[in-house]
């Protein structure tokens, strides 16, 4: 699917991009914990172009919370790109407040996958681990899992260097990577309503109730960029772009592939796709 907007197309960052490359040589050598998303991509292949592969090792996570459709597209981009990766796994569902889900969750997760990667950074012998945090993250006052790696001592290159989510993508787009116009997205948990315990149980339901969305959605012929399956509880809240939503939402079998996933009551939110809508139901 495309996006629903053209990238940005101005002036190449191209001073960004040189911080970012002698920030890279600074640091030597690099774990970059690699979602297979537009911030790690780029920060991936910045890191190889300035210091080699040998010198570059892409990990990611594995838990219940990585979708199959996800794991197998880091596989690809890390290919992609040429350099060697792992998957190291993470154990946040046996942590008391991760599962409870309040909204310090993503603290807890970020926790854990940067206890894994420094251990894994020691063992092979890299000197640091590396997020894709971008600049435009650091403005977000609601990011737990920002304070967790920094508290564990991750570095952020790309936010070092400046480099915001639109030039992230204008840099992806201009040495070709596959991920320039990947939309966001998180982990499955970022699906469930605050207070909902989660239990692989229920990040299994809203993993089939999103691919079942989408396959049926395609087989339509209705085009989204974004989609989610909000977990309320017995009920699912559909969002995709707001160009999309009365198709969706007059588009019975689409509706009813969300119901068959395990939820009780499926609507479509008129007001659309919006990266933290769940922050908005648990401020009501």
């Amino acid at each position: 699917m495309s996006p629903p907007t053209t990238p940005p197309t101005g002036a190449f960052p191209a001073r960004r991009v040189e911080a970012l490359r002698l920030r890279l040589l600074e640091l030597r050598s690099l774990v970059v914990a690699f979602s297979g998303g537009v911030d790690s991509a780029l920060l991936l292949a910045a890191a190889t172009r300035a210091l080699g592969t040998e010198r570059v090792l892409a990990v990611t996570g594995d838990s219940a919370s990585l979708s199959q459709r996800e794991r197998g597209a880091v596989r690809e981009v890390a290919g992609a790109i040429g350099v060697p990766h792992a998957f190291v796994e993470t154990r946040e569902l046996e942590v008391e407040g991760y599962r409870g889900n309040a909204r310090s969750r993503c603290w807890f997760c970020k926790d854990e996958l940067a206890g894994r990667l420094l251990d894994v950074a020691a063992e092979r012998g890299f000197d640091h681990v590396a997020t894709g945090t971008n600049a435009d993250d650091l403005n977000d006052p609601f990011r737990p899992g920002i304070r967790a790696a920094a508290g564990r001592g991750l570095v952020t290159p790309l936010a070092d260097a400046g480099l915001t989510k639109d030039q992230v993508r204008a840099v992806s787009r201009a040495w070709g990577l596959p991920t320039w116009h990947k939309p966001s997205s998180p982990c499955l948990s970022s699906r469930v309503a605050y207070g909902l315990t989660i239990t692989r149980a229920r990040l299994s339901r809203v993993e089939a109730a999103e691919q079942m969305l989408a396959d049926s959605l395609r087989a339509a012929g209705i085009d989204t960029y974004d989609l989610r399956v909000r977990d309320l509880g017995e009920r699912a809240l559909i969002q995709v772009d707001r160009s999309a939503v009365a198709r969706v939402a007059a588009c019975d079998p689409a509706l009813e592939a969300v119901r068959s996933a395990g939820f009780a009551a499926v609507e479509v939110d008129p007001r659309g796709f919006r990266s933290g809508a769940l922050n908005e139901i648990a401020e009501r």
